[in-house]
């Protein structure tokens, strides 16, 4: 599928379920917190969101039925991977029409921005442009073409003395260039998103492992890179590396929201030096500066899909256990304001999991069905798991089975090479944030008009 088609696939529904809700782009962009031109830009195709959660929020703003949700987020997941997809350039180093124009996976965001003005200083590497055609004397013959071959191997010459010395430089710095970055690699491969790792046929632990090589060490002493079981080598045919490869990806979001009022999140600090409830997009952003953990359940997404026509069958997930501990000692924030109501529409694939229990398994919600089921690039599914806890603070991730055709694997499924971790909030004191209020107060005493 093409990058035009899917945006406007996307871009369909959603203005459907705009015009039916009968708001105007104004009214929902400010009850939505974006400006009225983004707002328009996703409805008529012009950009896709980085992230689903405005899409959520908007198709909830227009009454969108769970059905319809499924297929919103479908539709998202097709236009978010295909986006910035170019054809090649013409002529190597130089952008085509094409390319200058479309923007890239993580450049959603800037894209109701004007473009930024060229900067005015040379740049620092050679720049090859078309030579000036100059008219030969007469009785001569063309020296043009002489003088343009000689200017483009002395600018050659200059690129290459320049990458070297760049590679010099860097080899002089201490740890030959290496880092901590390039030996975690070794240890968790990413597919296709952050915090999933997989080796085909066997499995690799979620748990980051820490690195104690002195600075010198390269990164392939500290990693030695290590071919999975049934993968093809480096110098196999394009083919048979698409055969080999790990056909599915997943991506994990262990901060979405079933609703604000269901999200809560324990934190070592007073009330005094907490920030406002963020919105969900916000969520990540907000747990990292308060190093939060989730409260009572986390509620996880994940976004399932081939990477080929293929089709390849989702065998099940399985909860690990990384470790239990009593649950913390921490104060209690509710992400939900006081009186204002909250509702959620019930998800297709939902399953919920007690990581109270000894053993901890994947329960589907009642209505939903269980593994296996089948995914490929064009269908990709949508898992939604409650985790619950009261006990204990749990570290845990998944173990997702896949198979398609002769060929299976297991990918480990974590928070970005960190297990998900959730305690349990009993007795802990609990705070709320009132609308229009400047901070946060004990919970149940806002008075509501």
């Amino acid at each position: 599928m093409s990058e035009q088609t899917a945006a406007a696939d996307f871009a369909a529904l959603l203005r459907e379920l705009k015009d039916r809700s009968g708001l105007s782009y104004g009214v929902l962009a400010k009850r939505l917190h974006m400006s009225t031109s983004t707002l328009h830009r996703y409805c008529n195709g012009d950009a896709v969101p980085a992230d689903y959660a405005p899409v959520e929020r908007l198709a909830r703003l227009c009454k969108a039925r769970p059905e319809e949700l499924v297929e919103l987020h479908r539709r998202w997941v097709l236009a978010d991977a295909v986006r910035g997809q170019r054809k090649p350039a013409a002529v190597a180093g130089t952008p085509s029409v094409e390319e200058g124009a479309d923007t890239g996976p993580g450049e959603t965001a800037a894209a109701d921005a004007p473009p930024a003005e060229e900067p005015s200083a040379a740049p620092v590497g050679p720049t090859i442009t078309s030579p000036v055609q100059e008219a030969p004397e007469a009785g001569t013959t063309d020296p043009a073409p002489s003088r343009r071959r000689t200017r483009t191997v002395v600018l050659a010459g200059i690129a290459v003395a320049a990458v070297a010395a760049g590679v010099t430089f860097a080899v002089g710095l201490p740890g030959g260039g290496g880092s901590d970055g390039d030996a975690g690699a070794g240890r968790h491969r990413p597919v296709g998103a952050a915090g999933v790792t997989a080796e085909e046929s066997t499995t690799t632990s979620a748990s980051p492992t820490s690195s104690s090589a002195s600075p010198s060490t390269s990164a392939k002493e500290k990693s030695p890179t290590r071919t999975p079981a049934g993968s093809a080598p480096a110098d196999a045919p394009e083919g048979e590396k698409r055969k080999s490869g790990v056909p599915v990806t997943v991506r994990a979001e262990p901060y979405a929201w079933e609703s604000p009022c269901s999200q809560r999140y324990l934190v070592d600090k007073p009330a005094s030096e907490m920030k406002p409830p963020p919105l969900e997009e916000g969520a990540p952003a907000w747990v990292a500066a308060h190093g939060a953990v989730s409260s009572g359940q986390q509620y996880l997404r994940l976004t399932v899909q081939g990477t080929g026509p293929e089709t390849v069958v989702v065998d099940g997930l399985t909860v690990r256990v990384a470790g239990k501990r009593a649950p913390l000692a921490w104060n209690d924030y509710a992400m939900a304001y006081p009186g204002v109501g909250c509702g959620g529409g019930v998800q297709t694939r939902a399953f919920a999991v007690s990581l109270d229990s000894a053993r901890p398994s994947l329960v589907p919600e009642p209505g939903n069905d269980d593994f296996p089921f089948k995914v490929s690039e064009s269908d990709p599914e949508v898992y939604y798991i409650t985790a619950s806890v009261s006990s204990y603070d749990v570290d845990w991730y998944l173990e997702l089975k896949w198979s398609s055709g002769d060929r299976s694997g297991t990918l480990t499924v974590d928070d970005q090479g960190r297990p998900f971790r959730t305690s349990g909030n009993k007795g802990r004191p609990a705070y709320e944030f009132p609308i229009g209020g400047d901070g946060w107060v004990p919970e149940g005493t806002t008075k509501l008009e």
